[in-house]
């Protein structure tokens, strides 16, 4: 290598090392002037405790916490208008307050607030195995199948199942008191189905009638399948006798009135003295 090159080789790497330290020192002294600015914190209104579907909404289940977040989409931040209504759906604690998971101003708490509005609640009696296996949990969706005598008229094919509802959403499930025929409190486990008016009608007259069973599906399946229900005939492979059918009588043929043909005038004949008459062909 020539010698000469020596010192300019040497001058640019004292060059390029001083540039090197500058442009990190210039880098480092932003970033901690960045890190040391103080980030702006607000207050967010959140649950002081887990405040459960159907709780009604007091100033001591809220409290203010200070936040560096911005406030979330549809939340409440402010305490007039959280409290007083109704939870519909569980807030956890330290959790902001939504608004899609309470019941409108006024509505109150309870059952009767996660209704929506034009749908009912129809409180359905089950047996232990649904009720206490968890199967029936709020938010599931079931189908109702009823089982009864379909008729007592000749023909019939006694004992008939068939699904009368589907994907009907389960809106609460629990126990209730009831008393026994001899009077004593007995444990009922009870579903609250959330149904339309028409349905509603549907359950009452099958849970009088009819013996009402659960069945579960798939939330994510929704759609309704067409059923024909089947008869304890039917599952012993025996064909019922084909009904029936009333047979249709005729009622009785009056006969045709007669027309008679137009009566003619009638003449007095007197033949001496005679007297006689005679009807004259009015044709």
């Amino acid at each position: 290598m020539n010698r000469r090159f020596i010192p300019v080789l040497l001058f640019a790497l004292v060059v390029s090392a001083a540039a090197s330290f500058l442009v990190y020192h210039l880098v480092l002294t932003h970033v901690q002037a960045a890190g040391s600015k103080p980030v702006p914190k607000q207050k967010l209104l959140v649950a002081s405790h887990n405040l459960e579907v159907g709780a009604l909404i007091q100033q001591s289940d809220l409290k203010w916490m200070q936040s560096a977040d911005s406030i979330p989409e549809g939340a409440i931040n402010d305490m007039q208008q959280a409290t007083g209504r109704g939870v519909i759906s569980t807030i956890y604690e330290g959790e902001p307050i939504a608004s899609a998971r309470l019941a409108a101003k006024g509505a109150g708490a309870g059952l009767a607030a996660m209704i929506p509005v034009g749908e009912r609640a129809v409180a359905l009696k089950v047996d232990q195995v649904v009720g206490l296996a968890g199967f029936v949990v709020p938010g599931m969706r079931v189908d109702v199948i009823i089982a009864g005598n379909a008729s007592s008229a000749p023909g019939a094919e006694g004992v008939l199942s068939r699904t009368v509802l589907q994907n009907i959403e389960v809106l609460s499930a629990g126990q209730k008191i009831e008393k026994s025929t001899d009077g004593k409190p007995e444990e009922a486990q009870v579903v609250n189905l959330l149904v339309t008016p028409d349905q509603a009608e549907i359950l009452s007259l099958a849970s009088n009638e009819t013996k009402v069973q659960l069945v579960l599906r798939n939330p994510l399946d929704t759609q309704e399948e067409p059923t024909h229900g089947t008869s304890v005939a039917a599952l012993f492979g025996v064909t019922p006798p084909p009904p029936v059918r009333p047979v249709a009588i005729a009622a009785p043929k009056r006969p045709a009135p007669v027309a008679h043909a137009p009566e003619g005038p009638t003449v007095e004949v007197f033949n001496g003295t005679k007297r006689s008459e005679q009807k004259l062909d009015g044709r």
